[in-house]
């Protein structure tokens, strides 16, 4: 884990503080004009399309990446597609450890995450790769709300410095922090934002296909997620510094 810098992280949390009212548009204007082409939008969900929508009204250029884990639904490749379509944006995708996939599958097969817990799993198919692509940049912005997932997302701020990526200079941004999925969906029906035609099917969060399922009317979004696992464990190491994330608010 990188070593935090103490005066960046001084700086954020006033940053955070001073924003921490303000509308993602506000959040994103800030984010895209500090750091201009050294920061990306990463987009799997329907929050990040949100973000995706809103900055392309700010910005023509926006950078976007997402993660292909190789065990995708095919309505989510398809959406791919999709998204690059809508806002002409050169999407980047950043593929599986091919070797520690490999080597997971040689050595426990395609489904040992129900048995041993998605981490491993997760740390070849997308840690890893989400790595590889931070390493290039100087901040990131992410579809994180704070209603997600109650055990590890409550306390988000709306700008962070990632504790879990980069040299200890990264910078997180999390416009959504404080919006409910309403709003984010209230957001795509307005504005005739594209989303994942699993939406229509059940599934509230949507990740790897063996891992996701639709929820029954009532149950908490992220309970289609790694459904055989305790809540406090529904990370997949993406936003593994939000365990550390009180530290610096």
């Amino acid at each position: 884990m990188p070593e935090p810098n103490p005066e960046l992280i001084k700086e954020i949390k006033q940053l955070a503080e001073g924003y921490k009212d303000s509308s993602p548009q506000e959040i994103l204007e800030y984010a895209l004009k500090r750091f201009d082409n050294g920061i990306s939008i990463a987009f799997s969900g329907a929050e990040d399309v949100v973000l995706i929508d809103m900055a392309s009204k700010i910005k023509a250029d926006v950078s976007v990446f997402s993660l292909d884990t190789g065990r995708l639904h095919p309505e989510t490749y398809k959406f791919f597609d999709v998204v690059r379509d809508k806002y002409n944006i050169p999407l980047e995708i950043f593929f599986a450890n091919r070797e520690k996939t490999e080597e997971l599958v040689l050595n426990k097969g395609m489904f040992s995450f129900y048995k041993d817990g998605h981490e491993e799993c997760c740390g070849a198919r997308k840690v890893d790769p989400l790595r590889r692509s931070l390493s290039t940049r100087a901040a990131w912005i992410t579809g994180q709300r704070k209603d997600q997932s109650p055990n590890t997302r409550a306390s988000i701020p709306v700008i962070e410095v990632d504790s879990a990526f980069g040299d200890g200079t990264l910078v997180k941004f999390n416009p959504l922090a404080n919006w409910t999925s309403k709003q984010v969906w209230d957001h795509i029906r307005e504005n005739d934002v594209p989303y994942n035609e699993l939406h229509g099917k059940g599934y509230a969060s949507i990740g790897c296909e063996p891992c996701t399922r639709p929820v029954l009317p009532g149950q908490h979004e992220r309970e289609g997620r790694w459904w055989w696992e305790e809540a406090t464990k529904k990370e997949c190491g993406l936003h593994s510094g939000n365990k550390l994330v009180e530290d610096q608010i």
